[in-house]
């Protein structure tokens, strides 16, 4: 179709879609018989959407204007349109195709948890892109921290570094590594500063940690180091260990940790028996076997 025809195509699909929508549905009042056509007003999608009603009013009028990508995701979030409706959406207003839509994993499929396991006694764990731990080995959870038991808020790389004092005491370069964390959060900043989960995240920890509030003012942006750690662990005092970051090719959203040992202070040897403990041994087949 030509320009002219795509914009009257855009016109008249936003609205049909605005005009199946029930003022009930947004909490709004139906108005009785003073409503002369069906479904929401011009004015209230755009105040629902959170844009201009003037500039509304002339992208269903097919005039022709220029529209950003965001307005577009406000507007297909109001209508309620579904993912092949939101493609349409664009493709009519900006001749191409939105970001997929992309809803971070609460935890890790069964075959990833099987490498994980493969994997010991050298502690692992996988991170999704808000860097949320959402899998891992019995040795991580024995020499990082107990995530099993933690919150799911808690259960997260950069919030733990910066408000566990365990953190602090376990990692001999922790201003360091903590430094490191917060790059790499501020590096998924650049994809989801505007993200509610973003911003949460980050105003929590400029309250909850005088570090943080520091080091993010210099605006630090980049991958942690794979450089050599020290770790001290309350059990079997020092670990060194060679951290690597690997990349999930069924969802690069996800980023698996692997901590190899290093030929130094016994590490491989303290590794194992960490990872055979029988304390851990039994914690993990409970965890395991619990009723969902």
């Amino acid at each position: 179709m030509n320009e002219e025809q795509r914009r009257v195509e855009l016109a008249h699909f936003l609205r049909t879609r605005r005009e199946r929508l029930l003022p009930a549905q947004f909490h709004l009042p139906d108005g009785g018989r003073r409503r002369r056509t069906p479904g929401l007003r011009r004015e209230e999608l755009a105040h629902l959407a959170g844009i201009g009603l003037t500039w509304y009013v002339k992208l269903e009028q097919g005039q022709d204007i220029q529209v950003s990508a965001q307005v577009l995701e406000s507007l297909a979030r109001t209508l309620q349109l579904t993912p092949d409706e939101r493609n349409y959406l664009f493709l009519l207003a900006r001749e191409q195709l939105p970001l997929p839509i992309h809803t971070p994993l609460p935890n890790i499929s069964a075959e990833l948890q099987n490498v994980l396991d493969a994997l010991l006694p050298n502690p692992a764990f996988v991170t999704n892109e808000r860097l949320d731990i959402i899998g891992w080995n019995r040795t991580a959870s024995r020499v990082f921290a107990d995530y099993a038991s933690l919150p799911a808020w808690d259960r997260n790389l950069v919030w733990l570094i910066f408000t566990d004092p365990g953190q602090r005491k376990l990692y001999v370069q922790w201003e360091e590594t903590a430094r490191r964390i917060l790059g790499l959060f501020r590096a998924s900043g650049g994809q989801h500063a505007d993200e509610g989960w973003f911003i949460e995240r980050r105003d929590r920890l400029m309250q909850t940690s005088k570090e943080f509030r520091t080091w993010w003012l210099r605006h630090d942006v980049g991958e942690e180091h794979l450089k050599r750690k020290e770790l001290v662990h309350p059990d079997v005092g020092l670990l060194v260990v060679q951290p690597m970051a690997l990349l999930v090719a069924d969802d690069p959203n996800l980023k698996l940790f692997l901590y190899t040992p290093l030929p130094e202070a016994e590490t491989t040897s303290k590794l194992t028996q960490l990872a055979n403990s029988p304390e851990q041994a039994h914690q993990e087949n409970r965890e395991r076997t619990a009723p969902p």
